[in-house]
């Protein structure tokens, strides 16, 4: 799967992690991944759903047992695929968190540039805002993705798909400074093609930076629900509300799919409705 299909370590680690589960409930009831019945696959899903994993886990689950078999089938290792006919759980539209632009401003505002670190996370947050990138499209960014002369960064996502962003006056500015004053104070003469290195000079987790994304809200007094994506909700819900194309948003995000940015369409207009509401005269 990741030489053919190209996914991401992330998602390899979490199909792993299910068929493990899968593996482990199959040998309690004498049984093997290769030999499990329908039956046996429901009584699964059952008992994880008993143990209250989420919907979305137990359809991310179900997509990585129905991987397999179809795997073991193509490679003729089984006649038929047990998990054929087992339903998808029908899942409700989950709206993303997002940020209003006040508090995206108060957000952006908060690191101080003549801290070395502070500058990097501040120069890091006006690219998360102005691009939309995935956390983990932010980390893995090396200087030759970058092009200030250009004002464009070429990003990897999911699948190794690249695609090119904009990035905007206000990022243009954070990391031009960021790199004429804080990167060598942080590399400390090592070489590295990171473009944002943590403290020791090597590729910062995405887990460090979703710590410095809520240190910055709580000295900025933002108490809405965060998310490592929350920037990149509120990039795309912003844009909307200013009149972008859903589709220009689309391949901005790098989603393969319209009906993945669609839900951001929800957003941008659960917003409009109360913006009307609290200030139109009739509203």
């Amino acid at each position: 799967m990741w030489a053919i299909k190209g996914l991401s370590d992330n998602t390899l680690s979490a199909y792993r992690t299910d068929l493990t589960h899968l593996a482990r409930y199959l040998a309690s009831i004498g049984l093997w991944l290769e030999n499990a019945s329908q039956a046996a696959l429901l009584d699964f899903i059952d008992w994880r759903t008993q143990q209250g994993i989420a919907k979305t886990s137990s359809a991310r689950q179900l997509s990585s047992i129905r991987r397999y078999y179809r795997y073991l089938v193509a490679h003729q290792t089984i006649n038929e695929d047990p998990s054929a006919l087992l339903d998808t759980p029908k899942l409700g539209k989950h709206l993303p968190s997002t940020l209003t632009e006040q508090e995206v401003e108060r957000l952006l505002a908060e690191p101080q540039c003549d801290d070395a670190i502070e500058c990097r996370d501040a120069a890091m947050l006006e690219l998360l805002y102005a691009t939309g990138l995935r956390v983990s499209e932010l980390v893995s960014l090396t200087l030759s993705m970058l092009s200030l002369r250009q004002g464009l960064v070429r990003v990897t996502g999911k699948g190794n798909k690249d695609r090119l962003v904009p990035l905007g006056e206000m990022a243009h500015q954070a990391i031009e400074r960021y790199l004429q004053q804080a990167r060598a104070e942080l590399l400390k003469g090592q070489s590295s093609e990171v473009l944002f290195p943590s403290r020791r000079g090597q590729m910062m987790t995405r887990q460090t930076f979703w710590h410095r994304i809520k240190h910055y809200a709580l000295r900025a007094n933002i108490s809405s629900e965060l998310s490592p994506h929350t920037l990149r909700h509120a990039f795309a819900t912003h844009l909307l509300n200013h009149g972008a194309d859903l589709r220009v948003v689309q391949l901005l995000l790098g989603h393969s799919s319209l009906s993945t940015t669609q839900i951001y369409t929800h957003v941008a207009q659960l917003r409009l409705a109360k913006l009307h509401s609290e200030h139109h005269p009739r509203g």
